[in-house]
């Protein structure tokens, strides 16, 4: 099942079916942060994250469906590719000890950027957390990520930990 996310673009559900999609999607979002860094890790990451209590959803383009389209309603092979993704989770608010939902991916192809889908996919994880009756929702943004720092303030998010980091070996080891 999709829904219209903006004119355009349809959002739909993803499933645990989908980990290969996800992993792919984890990768161009870290290699266009760092190009020349090698991420085999986010595997594990997906293994221990990954669950039915973790939701995902997949935006495709509107319009994109051909005449092999219409036997994905009778198999479970997709002819659509995604071109954004929103996965969520849960995590604890440190300082009230209650559960509040959790933006683990937030990821557009750069060639579908500044057209509203991150921020419709913004209020999509919004209105998921306001259902299970969560009263915040929290993610973590690279520092040098200007773009996704600018759309999260303009949508009213605010900083309320700084994640530190020093390197204890030298590059060179």
């Amino acid at each position: 099942m999709s829904d219209w996310l903006i004119p355009g673009y349809r959002l739909r559900a993803g499933s645990r079916l989908d980990r290969a999609l996800l992993l792919k999607f984890m990768h161009r979002t870290y290699q266009e942060l760092y190009p020349n860094r090698n991420f085999n890790h986010l595997a594990d990451t997906i293994e221990q994250y990954f669950s039915n209590q973790t939701p995902l959803w997949w935006v495709e383009v509107a319009g994109q469906e051909s005449a092999s389209q219409a036997s994905a309603y009778f198999s479970p092979l997709r002819t659509l590719s995604p071109i954004a993704c929103l996965w969520m989770g849960n995590a604890v608010d440190q300082v009230q000890g209650a559960r509040i939902a959790h933006i683990f991916l937030v990821y557009v192809h750069r060639d579908h950027r500044r057209r509203g889908i991150g921020s419709a996919l913004m209020a999509h994880a919004e209105n998921w957390a306001k259902q299970r009756g969560d009263q915040q929702i929290s993610l973590q943004v690279f520092s040098h990520n200007q773009p996704a720092l600018n759309l999260y303030r303009k949508l009213g998010y605010q900083t309320q930990s700084l994640s530190m980091l020093k390197s204890l070996f030298d590059e060179e080891v």
